[in-house]
């Protein structure tokens, strides 16, 4: 099949921004490089899939699934009805769309789909975005023709002969950042003359860095350090309150951060957690970063995430256990020295991937040509 002829390519999976947005970049690399291609995603009902594809311009389909729970629940009990429910809903989706390949990226819905896909014949490629296997992907791992990766030692979860290094896709406007600092800090209202800490949580924002970064908050007014703080929609309404006293010229606190090239391009120094996303955005932006790792995922991952980066010199690490403690005061500490900033940044910035997406989307294609 030639890149003149349409390709039709379902994307499935999400719940969480770190799947939903290298997605979305894979997509459109996909129509970059064959604008004709017809792209169908298919997502968990209810999960933020529903919202963000629409927005971003690509028709979604919903599968009635979710994972299970830690505890007995009423949605675990269910939890079997779901699978065979969406299975059969992915099913028939894949034989009204005909794809020519499909690609799972993690997530609820991708297991359903890639399973009732490469079922019927169709070539199937999965995109792990982290050091350490999702469980959907290791089990979707033996249906599929290739598994992309972005991080090295990948072959102690996957079979070896179908990986493939290419990196986490992220949006092309990230590598603008490090162009934005004059237009960042004007965007958000701040002085060029004054430093600039970034705080973001993830999507759904980070308890621990909130709490540290709300506790030490009068410390950095006091150095006068502008603050843009990306709180998650959850902590939002309760941190804005608690603030009101200190908001001003120097803070700026928003649930969440829709111009991130912008927000990068005006930070100095960023406290981030460590999901694959943030990384990877991290990466092509080159900015100085103090990661701490969320505790409460699969495997402690976020931590393996963070370790790459501080083995390579090209991050500070702040466990969440310490955060209350070390974090606002790493973070004056970082923010004040210019050569261990710029340090981070020359090595950080090595480690990016630009051209992930694209890279992705050529191993789709191969599927197909």
């Amino acid at each position: 099949m030639s890149s003149s002829q349409p390709y039709r390519v379902i994307i499935s999976g999400g719940g969480t921004g770190g799947h939903i947005y290298p997605a979305i970049a894979i997509a459109d690399a996909l129509r970059r490089i064959a604008p004709q291609t017809e792209i169908m995603f298919v997502g968990a009902k209810g999960r933020m899939e529903m919202q963000k594809v629409p927005e971003a311009g690509y028709h979604i389909e919903g599968l009635w699934i979710s994972g299970l729970q830690r505890r007995l629940t009423l949605d675990n009990l269910a939890f079997p009805l779901k699978v065979i429910s969406s299975v059969a809903r992915a099913t028939a989706l894949v034989k009204e769309f005909k794809p020519h390949a499909v690609v799972g990226v993690g997530g609820y819905a991708s297991g359903p789909l890639v399973f009732a896909a490469t079922r019927q014949g169709i070539p199937g490629l999965l995109q792990e975005q982290n050091g350490y296997a999702g469980l959907t992907n290791k089990l979707l791992a033996k249906y599929v023709k290739k598994i992309c990766v972005a991080y090295p030692g990948m072959e102690n979860y996957f079979p070896a002969n179908k990986l493939v290094f290419t990196g986490n896709p992220v949006r092309k406007d990230i590598l603008q950042a490090q162009q934005l600092r004059r237009e960042g800090l004007s965007f958000f209202g701040f002085r060029e003359d004054l430093k600039t800490l970034l705080i973001i949580g993830g999507s759904l924002g980070a308890r621990t860095i909130n709490q540290s970064i709300l506790e030490g908050l009068e410390e950095l007014q006091a150095q006068r350090v502008q603050v843009l703080w990306q709180t998650g929609k959850v902590y939002y309404d309760a941190l804005n309150e608690s603030t009101k006293h200190l908001q001003g010229d120097r803070l700026r606190i928003m649930p969440f951060i829709k111009e991130m090239p912008l927000a990068y391009g005006a930070a100095d120094v960023v406290v981030s957690r460590a999901g694959a996303l943030s990384i990877s955005e991290l990466c092509l932006a080159a900015r100085p970063s103090i990661l701490v790792p969320s505790p409460n995922v699969a495997e402690d991952h976020q931590t393996k995430n963070a370790l790459n980066l501080v083995k390579e010199n090209a991050a500070v690490l702040v466990r969440d256990v310490q955060a209350h403690e070390a974090l606002v005061r790493e973070a004056l500490a970082l923010l004040h020295d210019e050569a261990r900033k710029q340090e981070l940044s020359q090595h950080i910035a090595r480690l990016g991937k630009p051209n992930a997406a694209e890279n992705i989307a050529n191993e789709i294609i191969s599927l197909i040509a």
